[in-house]
């Protein structure tokens, strides 16, 4: 590799072919910022329609779209107001900021994760860590927030915040997509979209980005009944594992069990979040990263997010940067619906029936009409059948902490209410779904795609994409622009387009440089119009993987390409 190591060979092919470049490269660039060129942006679209088909329609998700800049109130019910920072060190000489344990483990190949700020700055010492550019000494260790932050119009107190997840405007949208459901249970709820956060260091080009794109769904579900419906589809796939416990003992090659050994062991607490680990590892074994560079990485109680009860990240073995998270599997607990429930005051509850009719005491909310009338007016009757559905001890916990309650958007006094102690006929109760959050990064999930692709055969580079992620289907050749072979080469290409295929059309250099091109960019066939095509109507057809090649009738070049990419057949085995 003439001394370059795999990523620096990829991202100059990525720069010369049209993958990705860094952002903004004629003013010299930021980091943590990265462009799409036609190639990449073809390939994430093709990702993200394949991640859809994986978890939206095969496991029947409800999709939406919600805004990248959100209220901070939203943030601070979420807990990421307190919560979402990281540690920062500043080199005293030359004043270069680096995250304080990402600059601590690239020095000494320990993992600093979850590290407190006193345990950070000791290492740092003990360690004799400077700074990478100029050799200088660190400052302490300090907290830095890492949400970018705004104001939402010319009001200074409106503070927005840039969303570092899609996972609150699911949370906040919780009860419109439930009723939308007609309230069924289990609810998986998906979004795709920009996230923001405001890295401190980031030097890992697509890896680590300040502005990337997620694909996450948050999974509802009963915390009484977790039972997992699918699990029996899963039971006996293979997982590697490395568990708090392994970790705890120093111990980081993983352990291959079953879904069904690794909860029986403990591993995993969740039956859904198994489940869905699983189909993970089955989504990233379709991107061409076989198993074995595969596994499931527990963090430690001092590594997880605030709202998490237990977080496997899910890893694959990349060749500069070893083992790097590409997805995230949270168990989420209620934590973020508890928490908008107390910020908002609205009620995001579910509904369990019971199959019958129970008769207990319990407390109920009245609604009071003579106060509601002159207030809400012709939402009256609505209101007063909204404060009988909801949760009286809901409603008298918010009176306390907020003196009010939202009902739909709807402020709710205490003057609009009674609380009663009765005995009631139930045929159900509420209860707080509980959250499974599988969240994969997109820009990841490119590149490593691109490095398990790469390949060379005879000093040249043919890059292997997946054929459903290939960002140009076919790329149809004229060995010749000139007798006509042009004009037909045409003909065909308008064809393929008409049809829907991705195809490009290239009559620049020789037909060797011409091939050469296709391979680094991907193209998985190669149609070639010769004179024998002006004899016979006949086209050679090329495989990218095997350069082997195959002449075919131009009637059926559609017929071949559509079995070609709808199998995983060779075109020589069509």
């Amino acid at each position: 590799m003439n001394g370059l190591d795999k990523y620096e060979i990829l991202a100059e092919l990525a720069r010369r072919r049209g993958f990705f470049w860094p952002s903004f490269e004629i003013y010299g660039g930021v980091s943590g910022f990265i462009d799409l060129g036609p190639l990449g942006a073809s390939v994430k679209r093709r990702l993200e329609d394949k991640w859809r088909d994986f978890f939206i329609r095969r496991e029947g998700l409800l999709e939406i779209a919600t805004p990248i800049i959100m209220p901070g109130k939203v943030f601070e019910a979420s807990g990421h107001v307190e919560h979402f920072k990281e540690s920062m060190v500043e080199c005293v000489r030359c004043k270069r900021k680096y995250r304080a344990d990402h600059i601590l483990e690239e020095s000494t190949g320990v993992e600093s994760e979850g590290l407190s700020l006193n345990q950070l700055d000791m290492r740092i010492r003990e360690k004799n860590v400077h700074c990478i550019e100029c050799g200088g000494e660190l400052s302490s260790p300090q907290y830095f927030g890492t949400m970018f932050t705004t104001t939402i119009g010319p009001y200074s107190e409106a503070v927005g915040c840039g969303r570092p997840e899609a996972a609150q405007g699911m949370f906040v949208d919780f009860r419109r997509v439930y009723e939308i459901a007609r309230e069924r249970m289990p609810l998986g709820v998906a979004q795709i979209g920009q996230a923001l956060r405001n890295e401190i260091s980031p030097r890992q080009g697509p890896i680590r980005l300040r502005e990337f794109t997620i694909m996450e769904f948050e999974f509802f579900f009963d915390p009484e009944d977790p039972k997992c419906e699918r699990l029996n589809e899963v039971e006996n796939e293979k997982l590697r594992l490395v568990p708090i416990e392994l970790r705890k003992r120093g111990v980081e090659e993983p352990i291959e069990l079953t879904v069904t050994e690794a909860l029986e062991a403990g591993y995993i607490i969740q039956p859904w979040s198994a489940y869905f680990m699983a189909v993970s590892k089955r989504f990233v074994s379709e991107l061409n990263i076989p198993s074995e560079k595969q596994r499931f990485h527990e963090k430690l109680e001092t590594e997880r997010a605030h709202y998490s009860a237990q977080t496997y990240d899910h890893q694959v073995q990349l060749d500069r940067w070893g083992w790097i998270e590409l997805a995230g599997n949270a168990y989420r607990t209620d934590f973020d619906l508890r928490g908008h429930m107390k910020a908002s005051g609205a009620d995001l509850t579910a509904f369990k029936a019971y199959g019958g009719t129970i008769r207990k005491r319990a407390k109920i909310a009245v609604p009071i009409n003579a106060t509601i009338g002159p207030e809400f007016k012709g939402q009256t009757e609505h209101i007063a059948k909204k404060v009988m559905e909801a949760d009286a001890e809901a409603i008298e916990e918010s009176f306390v902490k907020h003196g009010f309650h939202m009902i739909e958007g709807f402020k709710v006094l205490p003057s609009h209410v009674r609380i009663e102690e009765r005995e009631v006929s139930q045929t159900g109760k509420r209860f707080i779904p509980h959250v499974i959050e599988p969240s994969f990064g997109a820009e990841r999930l490119i590149y490593a795609v691109l490095e398990y692709a790469y390949s060379t055969v005879e000093d040249r580079t043919v890059m292997k994409i997946p054929r459903d992620l290939v960002p140009i289907e076919a790329v149809v050749l004229p060995l010749v622009t000139k007798d006509g072979l042009d004009k037909k080469a045409r003909e065909i290409y308008m064809t393929l387009i008409r049809k829907k295929f991705d195809v490009e059309y290239d009559e620049s250099g020789s037909i060797g440089r011409r091939y050469a091109r296709a391979d680094e960019a991907g193209v998985p066939v190669a149609v070639t119009v010769d004179y024998q095509t002006m004899r016979d109507g006949t086209v050679t057809l090329r495989d990218r993987d095997t350069w082997k090649q195959r002449r075919a009738p131009t009637s059926e070049i559609v017929d071949i390409l559509q079995r070609y990419f709808s199998s995983r057949l060779s075109l020589g085995d069509l």
